[in-house]
């Protein structure tokens, strides 16, 4: 895959909201890219299987666009991270320079840098969600009992995961992974949070007031950390 389109993967990534479709014109605008150049390129995109594109309809990602968009995406945030975090590259510097390096960093490389920052999950330039990897664990606790093995030696998973910080009120989750060192782990275990349990979103987050999940019959109030490093498998909304 060009850098190109890695780019335009990602530029689709960001400003897609529940896999809405994105307007050409928007894409342009993100990228700087005249508009009848976006729409050669989402042309091609479509006949590649990464995004399904009608003409004034918008673009969306198709399951095969979503998966590489989001692995550029989160690389481009690791890299972010390492930038400002270990080699204090100024905030206003991080994006542009990670943006060069984004197109050479391997899967290998990137799950390194991952273990070396701890993790991370925001990105410093806009305070965005680092997305979780591809590899089948169950949290970063079992990544780093694996050591250094090739991430192309680690099995993929399968099912698209969210955070529940993107789930919406009365819809229903299981945990399939959670991230961050083992002192998180242990907390969220203790709370009863742990892989392959069944969550259901009570009440979303709004200013001022966390979000509240109902977790067999009991509510828990979870911060935003806490929401934005468990990610579930999500199931159809609820309503009643």
């Amino acid at each position: 895959m060009s850098a190109s389109t890695e780019e335009y993967l990602e530029a689709l990534y960001y400003l897609s909201r529940e896999r809405e479709p994105v307007s050409t014109s928007a894409l342009s605008r993100r990228l700087n890219i005249a508009p009848a150049s976006v729409t050669e390129m989402m042309q091609k995109l479509a006949k590649m299987g990464y995004v399904n594109y009608s003409p004034y309809q918008g673009v969306t990602l198709t399951p095969k666009g979503y998966r590489s968009a989001e692995k550029m995406t989160r690389k481009h945030r690791l890299l972010e991270r390492f930038l400002y975090d270990v080699l204090k590259i100024k905030k206003d510097s991080v994006h542009k320079e990670a943006c060069e390096m984004e197109h050479a960093l391997s899967d290998g490389t990137a799950r390194a840098m991952c273990q070396y920052l701890n993790s991370p999950y925001i990105c410093p330039d806009d305070g965005k969600l680092i997305p979780p990897c591809d590899l089948a664990f169950s949290s970063c606790e079992e990544c780093r009992q694996w050591g250094q093995d090739s991430p192309q030696k680690i099995p993929k998973r399968k099912a698209r995961i969210v955070s529940l910080a993107d789930l919406k009120e009365n819809q229903e989750g299981l945990i399939s992974f959670i991230r961050g060192d083992s002192g998180l782990l242990r907390k969220l275990v203790d709370l009863g949070l742990k892989p392959g349990t069944k969550v259901k979103v009570h009440r979303v987050a709004s200013p001022n007031v966390p979000t509240e999940i109902t977790l067999k019959d009991s509510i828990l109030s979870l911060s935003d950390k806490i929401t934005w490093n468990v990610f579930v498998k999500k199931a159809v909304s609820q309503t009643g």
